[in-house]
Formats: structure tokens, C-alpha cells, sequence
């Protein structure tokens, strides 16, 4: 919506007013909560107040008749805002407003008291008012949207000797390692949004056999027709066979197996898949340039990129890489939106030993960010959840025989 408001009081002694509006929704037990302040306008009493968008939960709750209550005040720079006056509306009355401009006038209940010719204290008009629908994540899953979940595992030889109980791949009859757990938290919630449970799984920075080919996308399976695994269990089960396999070795390289995900993912572009690439590392990344440039590319697909850093690593490049704050770019050109979640995973690790709680704390944060990068690349497109399939009605059953 945009508001614009006409001859407002005049508060500063010097200058005019500097005026903001603050919206309230009334609560149940009759008290009223902030949901919404526009910038200031300085020195004016007929201000134009730049558009803005609220969801209507937050503006009145879905009760369209809650009464929403709006206050004129004047900004002073040490925070004692100078009250202009109010008037109250509701959702109802706002949406009315999308054919004709609405006046509301503002008043000032104690300026109302002592003067007795007094009218108003200026007015604010709805400039434009209109309502968007908002799909969310769970429209799409509901519609038929696939998360197609692939795996890449980190056999560098920073790693440590997997025979070793140093080793970040070591294989505890005991306890899981840092990566096993971190693909078993992760998977295990994703693979729920995944209808045929196969999931691709890579290994990079590793000595193949028998020749001691050199490889950044092997398949854990050993299957280059078929790196699907069934299950989480699977994609573990590969894991340990290839560590038992192949030679931890370097450098480590993330293009290779974001470009393998980002070509299938290139595929379809309707709305009905979305991949996520769980990328499990120990460390320095060598590739940087190349990354980055993948990265970039990736945006604009159907895919997010999962990167869990484990052991004690220095990991400011994978930050880099996480375009929370700076988006990341390539040659020039940034990313059409952020599809990189870091996390280190020692910063989950209970300080009890308790593994169930490190995997869910986990989990938690690793996944928060995925439900809205599928929703960034949707609304980008323009694509709209599916309706969801007509659950089956339950067989009438049929007349009994007299």
C-alpha cells in the first residue's frame, strides 16, 4: 500500500514537521501490537510515504474487521517522537480502497478536549492499496515439487588417515565420524521430500584404483552408469566401502560436482524439481575462481548448494562462498540470488558427547535456509505451486444383504 497525508500539524519550532506513520494490531485482550513503520519525511506537513508491503497475518491475523490503528508522529532525532494523532481502519476497509481513494482523518483526542472549534489534525489518503498471494514451501511440496538430494564427500588427504582415530573419516566401531553424522543429520530429513529415496553420492580429492587416477566427482558406489544410493543408508554404506578403497589425496576441488548437479538440475526448469547438493569438507579450498563462477551459474537453477565444514579448519573462504552478506560473484557478474548455506559443524557439537542432539541442532540451521531459496527461484520464474492431488475418498461401503 502507499500513503500520502495533507496539512498535518505543525510540531517543530523550526522547519515543519518530520512525519512517520506507525501501524498497530489489536489484540484480543484489547491491547495493540506494532506491525509496521514507514521512513520519515522530513520537513513537510503534506508528506508522500514510499509503498510498502505487510502480510495481512501480521496486519490484522486474518480477521479481516480487527481494527488496525495507525499514529501520526513527528521524528525527533532523540527519540521523543512528537504525537501528530490517529484514526483507525481495518483490512476490510483498506482493501475497499483498491477502486477509490480513501481520506481518513487524523485526530489528536486531547487537542479534541481543549479546543472546542477544533477538526482535525490533517489527513492521510490511501494512495494505492493491493494483495498479493503468497505461495510457501509447503504449497509446492504439496503440489508435487521433488527435492532431489545428491551428496559429495570430501576424501582430500588433509582428512587424516581413515585407520587412524585422528582421522576425520575415522571408522569408530563406537561413534560415528564428524562427516558421517553430518550426512546422516542432514539426510535423514531431507530424504523425506525425495520420493524414490536415491540419492547420487560423490567423492572428491581421491587416488582411484587400480591405475591411481586422480578424481573430483567419483561415484561412491563405484557405479558411473548409477551413483544412486538407496537411502541414507546407502549413500553411508558407499562411503565406508570407497574409504576403504581409494587413496585420500587433493586438491579440493567444489566445481566439478556443483557443475555435475547444476547440469541436471539445468534439465528442468518447470517448477517440479529442485536439487540440493550437500557438500561435506575439511577445509581450504582450492578451486576458489572456479567455485565462484559455478556458483554464479548455479543461481539461476533449481538447486542450493549445502556446505558443512568439519574438523578445526580455518573455513573464511567457505564464508566468502555464503552470500548472506555480499553476494557472491564471478568475472563481474553476481549471483541471481544466494543458493549457498556454510555452517562449521563444531559449532553444534554438544559439549555432552550427545550425538543425537549435535545431528539435530545440525540439521536445524544446515536446512533453515532451503524452504526460502526454492521460493526466491519460483518467484523469480514465476512459478506457481501445482494444486495438490484430490485425496482418495474412503470406498462407500456397499448395502448389506437382507
Amino acid at each position: 500500500m502507499q500513503l500520502c497525508a495533507n496539512k498535518l500539524d505543525k510540531k517543530d519550532f523550526f522547519g515543519k514537521s518530520d512525519p512517520f506513520l506507525v501501524f498497530y494490531r489489536s489484540n484480543e485482550d484489547g491491547t495493540f501490537t506494532i506491525c509496521h513503520k514507514t521512513e520519515v519525511v522530513k520537513n513537510t506537513l503534506n508528506p508522500v510515504w514510499q509503498p510498502f508491503s505487510i502480510p495481512v497475518r501480521a496486519l490484522c491475523n486474518g480477521d479481516y474487521d480487527r481494527t488496525v490503528k495507525i499514529d501520526v508522529y513527528d521524528w525527533d532525532r532523540d527519540g521523543s517522537h512528537d504525537f501528530i494523532g490517529e484514526f483507525t481502519t481495518s483490512y476490510r476497509e483498506l482493501s475497499k480502497a483498491q477502486n477509490q481513494f480513501t481520506v481518513y482523518e487524523v485526530l489528536n483526542p486531547r487537542k479534541k478536549c481543549k479546543k472546542k472549534k477544533y477538526v482535525n489534525s490533517g489527513t492521510v489518503t490511501l494512495l494505492s492499496f493491493s494483495v498479493d498471494s503468497e505461495f510457501t514451501f509447503v504449497d509446492y511440496i504439496k503440489g508435487g515439487t521433488q527435492l532431489n538430494f545428491t551428496v559429495a564427500i570430501d576424501f582430500t588427504a588433509s582428512n587424516g588417515n581413515p585407520l587412524q582415530p585422528t582421522s576425520l573419516h575415522y571408522m569408530s566401531p563406537y561413534q560415528l565420524s564428524a562427516y558421517a553424522m553430518a550426512l546422516k543429520a542432514v539426510g535423514e530429513i531431507i530424504q523425506d521430500y525425495d520420493s524414490d529415496k536415491l540419492f547420487p553420492a560423490y567423492g572428491f580429492g581421491a587416488k582411484l584404483p587400480p591405475e591411481g587416477r586422480i578424481s573430483h566427482q567419483f561415484p561412491l558406489n563405484n557405479n558411473d552408469e548409477d551413483p544412486n544410493c538407496a537411502g541414507i543408508e546407502g549413500v553411508l554404506e558407499s562411503y565406508f566401502q570407497s574409504l576403504r578403497t581409494v587413496q585420500l589425496y587433493g586438491p579440493t576441488y567444489f566445481a566439478p560436482v556443483i557443475n555435475q548437479v547444476a547440469r541436471a538440475a539445468a534439465k528442468i526448469s518447470d517448477g517440479s524439481q529442485y536439487y540440493v547438493l550437500l557438500i561435506i569438507t575439511d577445509g581450504v579450498i582450492s578451486d576458489m575462481t572456479q567455485t565462484k563462477e559455478a556458483i554464479v551459474s548455479a543461481s539461476s537453477l533449481p538447486m542450493s548448494i549445502i556446505i558443512v565444514g568439519v574438523g578445526p579448519a580455518m573455513f573464511e573462504a567457505m564464508e566468502e562462498l555464503d552470500g548472506d552478506d555480499v553476494r557472491v560473484s564471478s568475472r563481474g557478474r553476481y549471483a541471481e540470488r544466494d543458493i549457498v548455506q556454510f555452517v562449521p559443524f563444531r559449532d553444534y557439537v554438544d559439549r555432552s558427547g550427545n550425538q543425537v542432539l549435535s545431528m539435530a541442532r545440525l540439521a536445524k540451521d544446515v536446512l533453515a535456509e532451503i524452504p526460502e531459496q526454492l521460493l526466491s527461484y519460483m518467484r523469480t520464474r514465476d512459478i506457481q505451486p501445482r494444486p495438490p492431488p484430490p485425496a482418495n475418498p474412503s470406498p462407500t461401503p456397499a448395502p448389506e444383504q437382507p
